[in-house]
């Protein structure tokens, strides 16, 4: 054995969980993703997902990427850079675009990569990256790859914000970049006052809208929409893997900025282009947003049940706002334990454990969708009242 596997063989957590009987991860799913979904021969309610609109298995979705592998083919066989634009690509950029309010945007193959390229090479060595200290793991990655001076302030703390912004030079270039909405605890930004502060010390601000688009503002246009925000911050970023029911991302800027990007960010340059499949999913899915807002209204009909829910029986919930439900838990293994008893019964959430949180601040992340019914929401919060009173999390 070589050095390399003495050192991976150590790593050993995933089989003593697994020997334990509480390994959550890899579940195989062997239906679509809805609000009911089989695995291992099993139905079991579906309260994991981003797919905050539930259209994954919309038709219209659907036929629109079956409609473009029969023009286009599965693949572009290249990137957007040399063979790898499609006038299906570029259509939808323009889409984004306008639907965020911003000149222009470009798609990369995933809301990860757009992440990694953008925050990695647009400030330079004397500049200055501020970012939450629960920012998605996508954003983290793209600042270390930046010769920028990365300043972490405490999570949607303004004091802790204002005196890394004291630290920078005035006449550098600053950005602030955040999650519009928080992916595991589901409060939302305090964009007006990080708006505020980046105009008092000159900053430039980037709001990744993973978790706003399709749940906050008009037409679900994003946390920079519901504030009214748009044309004060700088770079808006989403993703097609929540509401968007497909797999990839963009980012919408001002014209300079985009052309800056469009020929220097390198998870864009030297990646393959979203495939045809993919790009049109995404652009029914829009469609659909637009032209149904019930779909929204309904999901915050549901969210408003769930949040006075889960208070109500006494859960630790934090400052969630939105679809994202965080229930405390704050022990690794109960928080296993708790998911592997809430799937034998019958539901699907998702565990968060350290490294990803402290180990005190490990929790269940139960998320919600536009296609949930009441009924079905019901079902959860009595089996999770039922669980988490066994296990004396509630009274």
């Amino acid at each position: 054995m070589g050095l390399l596997q003495e050192k991976l063989v150590k790593y050993d957590a995933p089989q003593r969980a697994m020997a334990a009987g509480i390994y959550p991860y890899f579940r195989m799913i062997e239906s679509d993703q809805d609000t009911e979904v089989t695995i291992n021969g099993k139905k079991v309610l579906m309260f994991g997902s981003n797919a905050y609109l539930g259209l994954t298995n919309h038709p219209k979705v659907k036929e629109a990427a079956i409609e473009a592998i029969k023009k286009y083919g599965t693949g572009c066989a290249g990137s957007r850079f040399l063979n790898g634009t499609l006038d299906l690509h570029v259509q939808l950029e323009k889409r984004l675009a306008e639907f965020v309010g911003k000149e222009e945007a470009i798609v990369f193959s995933t809301g990860f990569q757009v992440n990694l390229g953008v925050v990695s090479c647009i400030t330079g060595r004397e500049d200055y990256i501020l970012w939450d200290e629960l920012d998605h793991a996508s954003i983290i990655e793209g600042h270390r790859l930046s010769f920028s001076t990365k300043l972490k302030y405490k999570h949607n703390d303004m004091e802790s914000l204002e005196k890394q912004l004291q630290k920078c030079e005035p006449d550098k270039v600053k950005l602030i970049v955040i999650d519009g909405v928080f992916s595991m605890e589901g409060d939302i930004a305090k964009l007006p006052e990080i708006v505020a502060l980046a105009k008092k010390y000159n900053a430039s601000v980037m709001v990744d809208e993973a978790h706003g688009i399709g749940v906050l503002g008009d037409h679900g246009r994003g946390t920079c929409n519901h504030f009214g925000l748009t044309n004060d911050v700088d770079l808006i970023m989403g993703t097609f893997s929540k509401s968007l029911a497909s797999i990839g991302g963009f980012i919408a800027a001002d014209k300079a900025t985009i052309n800056y990007l469009r020929h220097n960010s390198r998870s864009y340059i030297f990646s393959a282009s979203n495939t045809p499949a993919a790009t049109a999913a995404a652009g029914a899915a829009l469609d659909i947003m637009l032209n149904e807002p019930e779909r929204i209204e309904h999901l915050w009909k549901l969210t408003h049940y769930a949040l006075d829910g889960f208070r109500n029986m006494g859960c630790e919930i934090g400052h969630t706002e939105t679809p994202i439900i965080p229930l405390f838990i704050r022990n690794n293994d109960l928080t296993f334990l708790i998911v592997k008893e809430l799937f034998e019964d019958g539901i699907f959430v998702n565990p968060v454990v350290s490294p990803a949180v402290a180990p005190e601040d490990t929790l269940i992340r139960f998320s919600l969708m536009a296609t949930h019914t009441q009924e079905q929401l019901d079902r959860a919060l009595e089996s999770i009242q039922k669980i988490f009173r066994k296990h004396h999390l509630i009274p």
